[in-house]
Order: C-alpha cells, then sequence, then structure tokens
C-alpha cells in the first residue's frame, strides 16, 4: 500500500508543499491529495487589488498540478482526527473522510473579524477572494452614486497597501487609514518618511494612535471618540486561523496554531506537519514567524526537506528561517523595500518609489509563476521510501 501524503489548503504553502513531494517521492511508493475548497489558486498578495478594481486572473489547480500525478480533492475540510489519521471533508455530492499516513496542514489564515463588535456585519477583509470582490461591488456602487468614504483599519503592510491602491485606483473616493501607532512603525525613518509622503500624494487621511471600538454601517466608532464616516470599511487589523486544529487536539497556541518544531513537525502529533500561516514556528532570530507569504516559503521549504528526510531515510536538512527584507507596494508606480537585520529590526537603508514598485511587480509575477509551475527546478530524481517505523504503532513500514 502506497503511503499516502494528504496536504489541506493549496495556498502558497500548500502548493510548494504539494508539488516538491511530488517531484522528490516515488510514486511507485507515495500518493499525494490535495484538499482545497476552491478549484483555483488564489493569489492572496493580489486581493487588494482585485477590490481596488484591477483584473486579476485565477489559475486553475487541474492545470496547476497537471501532470505531478498528484490528486486534487475540491472540498472544505470540517475535522481533522489525528488519532485515527482521517480528515473529514465537505463537498457538493456530500463528503466523507480520507485517511493519511503523513498530514501537512496550511489551511492558512482569515481576516480576524470577531475581535470588534460590527467587524462581522459591516466590514470587508482582503484575505479571501469573495470578501475582496463584495468589496469590489461595494467601491464600484459607491462611484456609481458619486462619491462616499472609506476606512481602512490596521496600519500593517495589508492595511497600507490596500489603502494606498484605493486612493489610486479611486480617486473620487476619500480614503482614511486608522493605525492603532504610528504610521509605518516597523519602518526606519527614512521609509516612514517616504510612506507619509505617498499618503498625501494620494490624499490618504492618516489618524494614528487609534484604537477601533466598533463597527457600524455608515462610521468606524474609536475609543478616542472620533468617529469616521464610512461607506465602506476595510477590515485588517489581524488574521485568524481555522479552530480545527484545536478541535482535532493538536498543540496549538492560543490564537490556534500549531506549535511546530524546527522541522514544522507538530509537536503533539509525530505524522503532522504546518505550513504557512497555520505554523506556530520559531524564526532562526528566536521570535516568531509572522503570517506572510515569505513564511509561507519558509515554513513549506522546511517541512519539505523534513519530510522527505525522514520517508526516505535520509538527513533531514535544514533551511534558514529568516527574513532579509520587507516590502509594501503604495499603489502602481510606488513601493518601498526595506532592508532587515538578522532579528526582524528595519535597517536605516532603503529602497522606495517606482524602482520598489517594479521588484514588488516582479516578486508578485515571480510568486504566481512558480506557484503554477510547482515541480520547475526540483531534481527530478525520486527517492524511494525506506522502511520507517510508523508513528503510532512503533511497527516497520515501507
Amino acid at each position: 500500500m502506497k503511503h499516502h501524503i494528504v496536504i489541506l489548503g493549496a495556498g502558497y504553502a500548500g502548493v510548494y508543499v504539494a508539488g516538491n513531494l511530488a517531484r522528490r517521492l516515488s510514486a511507485a511508493d507515495v500518493q499525494i491529495t490535495v484538499v482545497n475548497a476552491v478549484p483555483d489558486f488564489v493569489e492572496r498578495l493580489r486581493l487588494h487589488q482585485v477590490a481596488a478594481g484591477r483584473t486579476v486572473a485565477a489559475q486553475r489547480l487541474d492545470d496547476v498540478f497537471a501532470g505531478t500525478g498528484i490528486r486534487l480533492r475540491v472540498a472544505r475540510v470540517s475535522a481533522v482526527d489525528p488519532e485515527r489519521q482521517v480528515v473529514a471533508v465537505a463537498d457538493a455530492e456530500g463528503g466523507g473522510e480520507l485517511g493519511y499516513d503523513t498530514l501537512v496542514y496550511a489551511l492558512g489564515s482569515h481576516g480576524d473579524v470577531g475581535s470588534v463588535p460590527g467587524v462581522a456585519e459591516y466590514a470587508f477583509d482582503v484575505a479571501a477572494r469573495p470578501s475582496a470582490l463584495r468589496l469590489r461591488e461595494r467601491l464600484d456602487s459607491l462611484g456609481r452614486r458619486g462619491g462616499g468614504s472609506v476606512v481602512v483599519v490596521g496600519d500593517g503592510l495589508t492595511g497600507i497597501e490596500s489603502a494606498t491602491e484605493i486612493a489610486e485606483g479611486r480617486p473620487g473616493l476619500p480614503v482614511t487609514l486608522i493605525a492603532r501607532g504610528e504610521l509605518g512603525a516597523r519602518l526606519s525613518a527614512g521609509a516612514r518618511g517616504h510612506l507619509r509622503r505617498a499618503c498625501d500624494r494620494l490624499g490618504v487621511t492618516v489618524l494614528e494612535h487609534t484604537s477601533v471600538e466598533a463597527v457600524e454601517a455608515t462610521r468606524v466608532r474609536c475609543a478616542e471618540g472620533t468617529a469616521p464616516a464610512s461607506d465602506a470599511t476595510v477590515w485588517t487589523a489581524g488574521f485568524a486561523v481555522s479552530p480545527i486544529a484545536a478541535a482535532a487536539g493538536l498543540e496549538v497556541t492560543e490564537h490556534g496554531r500549531i506549535v511546530v518544531d524546527r522541522t514544522m513537525r507538530s509537536i503533539s502529533h509525530p505524522n503532522v506537519y504546518a505550513a504557512g500561516d497555520s505554523a506556530y514556528a520559531i524564526g532562526d532570530h528566536g521570535l516568531p514567524l509572522p503570517m506572510s507569504c515569505a513564511s509561507a516559503g519558509f515554513t513549506g521549504g522546511q517541512a519539505i526537506h523534513a519530510i522527505v528526510g525522514r520517508l526516505t531515510g535520509g538527513k533531514v536538512a535544514k533551511t534558514k528561517l529568516v527574513y532579509s527584507y520587507n516590502h509594501v507596494s503604495l499603489g502602481r508606480r510606488d513601493g518601498i523595500l526595506q532592508l532587515v537585520d538578522d532579528e526582524g529590526h528595519a535597517k536605516p537603508a532603503y529602497l522606495g518609489g517606482r524602482e520598489a514598485a517594479r521588484i514588488k511587480a516582479g516578486i508578485l509575477t515571480m510568486s504566481l509563476w512558480a506557484n503554477s509551475h510547482p515541480t520547475f527546478g526540483v531534481p527530478k530524481r525520486r527517492r524511494r521510501l525506506a522502511a520507517v517505523p510508523d508513528v503510532r504503532t512503533g511497527s516497520v513500514m515501507a
């Protein structure tokens, strides 16, 4: 019987892991199944552009995995039972269960819409394509009726990119960006100045050191007593993960992320690996890796090495888990490339302007191409499985 690897989620981490494992492991020994809720690869890095009005084509996962031997199951994951080693899924035909020998949990994250009253009812997020499209429809509607106001809550990279993209793409709609602290606090002084100038140029009003108490139908109520009017509130103040891992009994953080060791292996269930936003992984600087596309690459790459090494009886190589820069777009023709040190702190040096925007556009193009060709550049040698102990029983299996 073939060793069954089930990968939950086909985002940046899931697609990367699936394609690499398919190329590195022999199909004579291994079957790989990817479970994803939709049939397309979603470019989450560009969803703020979708909301602002840009056309972003979706890549079909059937095309992505063509010729790899990977089985795609379009279904939603409803539960994981690590004791029985099965995943419960629900699809148009009713669903069922998938058994696994090795599980890769890469379900990612979604907008944290439950932490502040009114967010779930009245706000939009750009963490998922359906919500980004709903926001786009709202902005279109405001444009047709002759105007309105937009408030973006959250001054992380997603909030900054959303505010500047909407302001540039929808010049008739005034945009306000609400920052809990100082705008661009994680950037160097020079980069912060560049960011402020970009917001001024695009007409983005910035409210700093402001906490949101509630989102209402036509305004955002803040703790400081202000209540900016809002016909479309965009919520980017944090992300959350699915409760599935916690419900399954996996060791998770208080926020539900799976606690993993240095090889991305669950510390409570050794035949479960986590990658991407679902994984609580400690970087080489001793701090948790943030939820980001870059972290998906780091954790996914480490999971690949660990799974291949352990299943084939080889050495488990360790990949670097360290950031060298952060990148933020400021509309289509401006951006910031911020260099960071080994501890993730901003260096004085940064690149801003059109060149930074071109680099960011190149990163997005390269990321899409790489995920659309998940086996490109991977060694063609497919390794056979060794006799490895079953983590449940201790017996030896092929």
